[in-house]
């Protein structure tokens, strides 16, 4: 199949250095709000890519569930493929496509486990069908049927009928430490507004990038 003639102009706005906010998580924070104001779907959604021992990538979708001047944090199972390649091999990159804004933000940084404390934290407010979801789910590992998925959640209901769901030891979230962060908006005739934050000594530095 070719898809060569696909292509759609990028027009909808301009990126000056002027506009930028003087740290790359306040000028996030502002595009965020954009995209939520945009309705943009599934606006915490971020491709997330890791490298394996063997040096070979894989990429997902996971959800951002909040970001600070830390950085940006999601949850998973701590057996699934994504928290062994982090284990292995720290760095990653985290991709927002916004593309409602023509946007995209790529932020690459170390991936580190937050505290147990902090994961609680977060487990308590989700709803209790995740919360039983993370109990059935072995992340990435073979199974033969989904049947035996329905089976193992109807046993975790009965199991925890009785009162709160506690969070598997097996579960956690990971805090991504930005080192570089870039904005882009997508521009007319593929000349695209890309500026790259990158953390420095003191701060941070702020580079226009060709497109």
């Amino acid at each position: 199949m070719d898809l060569g003639d696909i292509r759609r102009e990028y027009e909808r706005a301009m990126l000056s250095r002027a506009e930028l906010k003087g740290d790359p998580i306040t000028q996030f924070e502002a595009w965020y709000r954009d995209a939520e104001a945009a309705q943009v779907a599934e606006v915490n959604a971020v491709s997330l890519s890791t490298v394996d021992a063997d040096g070979r990538p894989t990429a997902r979708t996971v959800l951002v569930k909040y970001f600070d001047a830390d950085g940006f944090v999601f949850f998973t199972n701590t057996g699934s493929r994504k928290a062994a390649d982090i284990e292995a091999n720290p760095h990653v990159c985290l991709l927002f496509f916004w593309q409602p804004l023509e946007r995209q933000v790529i932020i690459r940084g170390a991936a580190e486990k937050v505290s147990r404390a902090e994961t609680m934290r977060y487990f308590a407010r989700r709803p209790r069908g995740s919360q039983l979801g993370a109990w059935v789910s072995r992340q990435s590992s073979v199974i033969s049927s989904r049947q035996i998925l329905a089976a193992q959640l109807e046993s975790m209901r009965r199991k925890f009928a009785d009162g709160d769901v506690p969070m598997p030891d097996f579960w956690s979230g990971y805090r991504v430490r930005p080192r570089d962060v870039e904005f882009w908006q997508g521009g007319r005739d593929r000349l695209h507004d890309r500026f790259l934050y990158r953390r420095a000594a003191d701060g941070w530095t702020v580079d226009r990038l060709a497109p």
